[in-house]
């Protein structure tokens, strides 16, 4: 899917998706990434399953006000002992599937909002 917002202040938006990729800005993407306003990270999650609660402590270190959780064409809900990181923080987590996060993403993001996505692809 191709979405189409203006981005003229050079903040990261996701400008496409589809099954196992995203396209950032104009750059497309086939791993598994944290994207933030200012930052694209790697973030190594081969798959849903393979989630840790290290993998969310990473997403707490950089003090979003909000993470997206894609989860992949599904939406699945990780055991609340790998995301505590964050809610002990008063970090929101919200979980959908990749496509809805990436669309989330760029609204919460327009809005200013301290939005970070962690998408697995």
């Amino acid at each position: 899917m191709k979405l189409h917002l203006a981005n003229s202040d050079g903040q990261n938006l996701i400008t496409g998706h589809g099954e196992g990729w995203v396209q950032i800005n104009q750059t497309r993407v086939e791993n598994s990434l944290i994207v933030t306003p200012e930052q694209l990270i790697e973030w190594t999650v081969s798959s849903f399953e393979a989630l840790t609660a290290s993998h969310f402590e990473a997403l707490a270190a950089l003090k979003p006000e909000i993470v997206l959780l894609g989860t992949g064409a599904k939406i699945r809900f990780p055991h609340p002992s790998l995301s505590h990181s964050l809610i002990n923080l008063g970090i929101g987590v919200e979980c959908m599937d990749t496509g809805a996060a990436c669309r989330t993403y760029n609204i919460l993001m327009s809005e200013g909002r301290g939005v970070l996505a962690a998408l697995i692809l």
